[in-house]
């Protein structure tokens, strides 16, 4: 079953001890909070680190408009972007220096490709990804539907282990980055 928003809610209210949903818009405080407070969640989790189903890169269509000041040209963000980690040009992803404006990349280079976090369809999300966001969403609903603050402050500590577990676990699948241009390296010749 591919999962969604509705699944992952009702996941998160079955941990914390509530009646699942039949949908975000049924009109019970379950479903209220859920609507409330899932998307804002879920955005929060996907940028909080540099998930490798949530990592693109694209090439940025440069405005007409400029920049008025430091910066030479002006590009359109992607559709989705969550969080910048880094832009290059030349077929490299990183190198050149860039800053966020609004919704545009401000840089002095011609062409921006962009390395960046995206809002990904829940569909693509990791079983590691999903059990953390239904750990910390039912860290969340705790608190509106039960008024209980101990319990909503052991499900936060919950949801933060299962962050951790979920971070090793994504950041395993990558080869570790070489440290490259290392000034005191490069001073001792």
């Amino acid at each position: 079953m591919a999962l969604t928003a509705l699944a992952l809610c009702s996941r998160a209210l079955l941990r914390l001890g509530a009646q699942p949903v039949a949908s975000l818009d049924e009109g019970t405080a379950e479903a209220e909070v859920a609507a409330n407070l899932y998307a804002p969640v879920r955005d929060a989790l996907l940028s909080a680190h540099p998930w490798s189903f949530a990592t693109g890169q694209a090439s940025l269509p440069r405005l007409a408009a400029v920049p008025q000041a430091d910066m030479a040209h002006a590009f359109q963000l992607p559709p989705g972007f969550l969080r910048a980690l880094s832009a290059g040009s030349g077929g490299r992803g990183r190198g050149t220096p860039y800053r966020l404006h609004e919704d545009r990349l401000h840089a002095d280079a011609e062409q921006v490709v962009l390395t960046y976090i995206f809002r990904a369809d829940e569909s693509a999300f990791p079983p590691f990804f999903a059990q953390a966001l239904v750990a910390r969403l039912a860290a969340e609903f705790c608190l509106p539907l039960t008024e209980s603050a101990s319990r909503a402050e052991m499900l936060f500590r919950l949801a933060e282990t299962e962050l951790r577990a979920a971070r090793q676990i994504d950041s395993q699948q990558d080869t570790p980055r070489a440290i490259e241009d290392f000034p005191l390296v490069s001073v001792r010749g």
